[in-house]
């Protein structure tokens, strides 16, 4: 026989109460104004999930302040949180490195098939120094490699499946000629590089020309 208690027992709204709760807690706890360690608890959750430089790091912590204020003390006072000395401490320890993040995302773009002026407009958003972008700006050989990789992947000049016939209009010849070096160009690819690739009648002749590059790059270093 079933009770009367079990019969009208709100089983059914007990664990929504429950998980309300803790629900609120975490709102609260993430929308609360900072103080030294919160803000520092943001600033090592950044650097753990994203490879950033000392100006986004700073930046972003800049805009949390904004958004979420800043606690009072003990004594009911507002104290100023040191941001720039925050992003110094995580320097010295290991956790920013403005010429690492330099170094990868150049790779990265060019592997992506972005040339380098593309490259330095991303190191110099990312507050990326001078002289680190210069460091890290993609050489001659990776510059042309970078511009082969984005003509095979939108099948320009030579990569293109289909040889324009010989009674090709040349209005629409000159119009896909003028459309693939606008595209290179948005890419960050020198014109030279650009028109070395879409003059060439084979496609071997391009990889010649990165090797031809690359093995120049590899005597100076010695290799």
């Amino acid at each position: 026989m079933v009770s009367d208690e079990s019969k009208t027992s709100p089983i059914g709204s007990a664990k929504p109460a429950r998980k309300d709760r803790p629900k609120r807690a975490r709102k609260s706890k993430k929308n609360a104004p900072l103080d030294e360690t919160s803000l520092r608890d943001l600033a090592l959750a950044y650097v753990a999930r994203f490879a950033t430089t000392a100006a986004k790091l700073e930046g972003y912590l800049a805009r949390k302040l904004r958004e979420r204020g800043v606690a009072e003390d003990a004594d009911g006072r507002v104290r100023e949180l040191d941001v720039a000395g925050l992003v110094s401490r995580l320097i010295e320890l290991g956790y920013v490195d403005d010429d690492a993040y330099a170094r990868s995302r150049s790779r990265d773009l060019t592997q992506r098939g972005y040339g380098k002026r593309r490259v330095e407009q991303a190191l110099w958003a990312a507050g990326v120094e001078e002289q680190a972008r210069s460091d890290h700006a993609p050489s001659e050989g990776a510059g042309r490699r970078a511009a082969m990789l984005l003509a095979k992947k939108r099948r320009f000049g030579p990569f293109a499946h289909a040889d324009p016939t010989d009674d090709e209009d040349r209005e629409a010849a000159r119009k896909r000629r003028e459309k693939q070096t606008a595209a290179m160009l948005r890419a960050g690819h020198i014109f030279d590089h650009i028109r070395f690739i879409l003059e060439a009648t084979e496609p071997e002749a391009i990889e010649d020309w990165v090797i031809e590059a690359e093995d120049d790059e590899d005597e100076r270093d010695g290799w």
